[in-house]
């Protein structure tokens, strides 16, 4: 069956547009299916919005880096006595932005924007008529480390885990790192995303560059500074207000030998997300509105996630929801459902993910899983590692085979495919598997080089190298297993 996607976006336009093929196909085969979720009654306006669908007709940013063993050590000597400063961990707030800045300006990505005349949106003083997309998530920065299994153990921490962590854990942590190889990043699952867009967007490819913003929570202060800093460097623009006398959030990376990966975080701001005037503003200047998973962990921020979506359909937006992780689904299943089963338009997941939405066992297949949420939610995007992954539309599920690498590290695949996804939306794309080959071949860039984001250059070929495709695609797709 062919299908029409949304055409490209002028700078003014809203996606208040209608899709008849989604929604009839939508509302027949949803009609014996209920979601496996006791609360889901449609009992929000969207409650029938499935069959009247608005779907057009269709981590880590900025990193500073810390290269010879002098910064290293003098970064260390600086976390160090900044949490001895104060007994616990607070002292790590008070270090001067220059202080952290000075130590890794030289940011490679920076140097190369400059170079390729890109635009830095640090410079512009004015707001885009609209946002092309909007991401509401965690605002954290990254503290990202090499250990042993013996640091671990020191530390008592299990390997491979995540856990949330306090002020004074954060401040033993970092003075327990002096003398380690680590760096500092504005990281995030939805940075990651955010920071791919805007490259693969970039006003050196198409005319009209991608306007990309993140919402969120970050402090007054040094930390929260950085943050934005380096977002605006890539070309993201971070567009909430600094919370005084708070503290931003950070997230304690250990990797160790093995490539496992322990995360330690420190909410601080990142836990507080309220939804304001300033907020629905932005949003109903938005285009795709971007719900990061994580954010479902925070108390009340269901509160705030329902009514900006509520905003964002109102405003004719679509909204897209990331799964994140899958204990954070399990532990706030209803919660999610309520918002994907309401609002939805779009969704990306892992496998794993998926299944655990559809309360699917593991022998389940990603394709089952893939079709089953198409009922519910009319664009799924569905990636399964190294097997490739799925886009499920109606019932149905179009196979991508994964994009040829050499694996490096796999930290990220996700987000940089999600960039993909959205890049072939916002570009007007019709043809499914184009989309779905874009997204593989920018996660599989991602997969073969060491660090989570999309760099510059690649952004720049990948998006060159598949113009005349993404732009020559109007004939559509079949759906089909």
């Amino acid at each position: 069956m062919a299908l029409s996607l949304l055409s490209p976006i002028p700078p003014s336009a809203s996606l208040s547009f209608t899709l008849s093929s989604f929604s009839a196909a939508n509302n027949a085969s949803s009609s014996s299916l209920s979601p496996p979720y006791s609360l889901y009654q449609s009992k929000s306006t969207h409650g029938s919005r499935i069959a009247t669908s608005i779907f057009g007709g269709f981590r880590s940013s900025g990193i500073l880096r810390i290269d010879s063993m002098a910064e290293k050590r003098q970064l260390g000597l600086m976390v160090s006595a900044a949490t001895r400063n104060d007994g616990g961990g607070g002292g790590l707030d008070d270090l001067d932005e220059g202080e952290i800045e000075r130590i890794g300006n030289q940011d490679e990505d920076d140097e190369e924007l400059i170079e390729e005349g890109h635009v830095d949106s640090s410079s512009s003083s004015s707001s885009p008529e609209r946002w092309d997309v909007l991401g509401l998530g965690q605002a954290m920065v990254d503290f990202s480390g090499v250990v042993d299994d013996e640091f671990l153990k020191k530390l008592d921490l299990e390997k491979g885990t995540r856990k949330l962590i306090n002020h004074e854990e954060r401040g033993r942590v970092l003075q327990a790192m002096d003398g380690c190889s680590y760096k500092a990043a504005a990281g995030g699952s939805l940075s990651n995303t955010l920071v791919a867009l805007a490259r693969l967007g970039c006003q050196s490819i198409s005319d009209r560059p991608l306007n990309v913003a993140m919402a969120g929570s970050i402090a007054g202060d040094p930390l929260g500074s950085f943050y934005r800093t380096k977002l605006r460097r890539a070309n993201v623009n971070f567009l909430s207000a600094p919370i005084k006398d708070g503290t931003t959030g950070t997230v304690i990376v250990l990797t160790t030998p093995d490539a496992q990966r322990t995360m330690l975080a420190y909410q601080g701001t990142s836990s507080v997300v309220n939804y304001d005037s300033c907020l629905a503003s932005l949003i109903s200047k938005t285009n795709v509105f971007v719900v990061e998973g994580y954010l479902f962990e925070l108390p009340d921020t269901i509160r705030t996630i329902t009514k900006a979506c509520e905003e964002a359909h109102r405003n004719g937006a679509l909204v897209a929801v990331t799964a994140s992780d899958v204990s954070c689904i399990e532990r706030h299943y209803d919660d999610f459902w309520d918002i994907v089963g309401n609002y939805a338009d779009i969704i990306f997941a892992n496998s794993d993910e998926a299944r655990a939405f559809c309360h699917f066992s593991a022998e389940e297949s990603p394709i089952s899983a893939t079709r089953y949420l198409s009922h519910f939610v009319p664009f799924v995007s569905v990636t399964d590692g190294i097997n490739g992954s799925y886009i499920g539309v109606k019932g149905e599920a179009i196979y991508i085979p994964p994009s040829p690498c050499v694996p490096v590290d796999t930290c990220g695949a996700g987000d940089a495919y999600a960039s993909g996804i959205l890049y072939g939306i916002l570009r007007g794309v019709s043809d499914l598997k184009g989309m779905g080959d874009l997204a593989a071949t920018i996660a599989a860039t991602v997969v073969g080089q060491q660090g989570t984001r999309l760099r510059v250059q690649d952004a720049v070929d990948l998006a060159r190298s598949h113009a005349f495709r993404l732009n020559s695609s109007g004939v559509g797709t079949d759906v089909g297993s």
